[in-house]
């Protein structure tokens, strides 16, 4: 986990790329609890947000888009307010690319087998374009 906070240090808005079921909840679980994450970190899919206090007292906002219809449905959430403001590790964030900063820090989880992942990162100044596209 070190790693992976070291190298997304300069960005505020953390987007996780990877299909459903790949690990994106358990990957934020893991590094929430390495930033002395004390509250139960779970899936945002019905709550739209988490909100969690790290060790420093840094607020992280967990987002999980998944249910988002389109951007205007994130902007009349007060999504967009957060990710402009907070440290925010955002799920399927090609729901409502139009409200993400310039400067994302992109975390791909790739599948390779049933009990195996690779994580792809990329520091993006020329905001978020999901790999399948």
């Amino acid at each position: 986990m070190p790693y992976l906070i070291e190298e997304g240090k300069t960005a505020d808005t953390w987007v996780f790329e990877a299909p459903m079921g790949a690990g994106k909840t358990t990957l934020i679980h893991a590094l929430a609890t390495y930033c002395g994450v004390q509250q139960t970190v779970s899936s945002p899919t019905y709550a739209l947000v988490n909100e969690y206090t790290t060790a420093e007292d840094k607020t992280i906002y967990h987002m999980d888009w998944y249910r988002l219809k389109d951007e205007e449905e994130a902007v009349n959430a007060g999504i967009e307010e957060l990710v402009n403001s907070y440290w925010c590790w955002i799920e399927w964030p090609e729901k409502a690319i139009g409200i993400l900063p310039d400067d994302v820090f992109i975390i791909r989880i790739v599948v390779v087998n049933e009990t195996t992942r690779r994580i792809i990162t990329e520091l993006s100044h020329h905001s978020f374009i999901p790999s399948y596209l």
